[in-house]
């Protein structure tokens, strides 16, 4: 089940602390409970996913991002994502996780969130996001002059940019 409860005080948490620009770092910390773990008592790799969701959500309260959202009755869905797991993190235990925009192209934002254990990386997400309305994709230009930012982009790191064009190569629809 989705954590509402825990995503209504995230909102709340983060309407709370001070506004900051598109590309700083969001920082947050959540307690690993036992209703995130999976039969390995650790945390299940679907909820790492959903709490990854609300490092994106405080993120975009604190940028400004979801009252623009709301304005123009804007949307926004994740539209691919990589995760990389190294670390356990069982019951109980606290992590913190940082989350920040790297970028934009022609159609999508990049966001990166890792999550820390004891200063070490337990995993690491990249997310790219489609901004969406009635009639479909908003530019992420148009979105970002919607919210004040001047700017191009910072140029995406090579790493990004290979999972792009891997993923470009990618058949749609799936041939399973």
């Amino acid at each position: 089940m989705y954590p509402y409860i825990r995503q209504v005080k995230s909102m709340i948490r983060a309407s709370r602390m001070p506004k900051m620009g598109l590309l700083e770092t969001h920082v947050s910390h959540h307690i690993c409970w036992p209703w995130d773990i999976d039969p390995w008592m650790e945390l299940n790799n679907g909820r790492t996913l959903t709490l990854y969701d609300l490092g994106r959500i405080e993120l975009s309260i604190r940028t400004g991002l979801s009252e623009t959202l709301r304005k123009n009755r804007w949307g926004i869905v994740v539209a691919g994502n990589t995760t990389r797991y190294r670390r356990r993190v069982t019951t109980f235990k606290a992590f913190e996780m940082r989350t920040h925009c790297i970028g934009w192209d022609h159609r999508f934002v990049y966001m990166e969130q890792g999550m820390f254990r004891n200063g070490e990386y337990s995993s690491h997400l990249l997310t790219r996001a489609a901004i969406t309305s009635k009639a479909g994709i908003v530019p992420p230009a148009q979105v970002l002059a919607a919210l004040g930012h001047e700017g191009e982009s910072p140029e995406l790191p090579d790493w990004v940019k290979g999972w792009i064009a891997a993923d470009a190569t990618r058949p749609w629809p799936p041939e399973i």
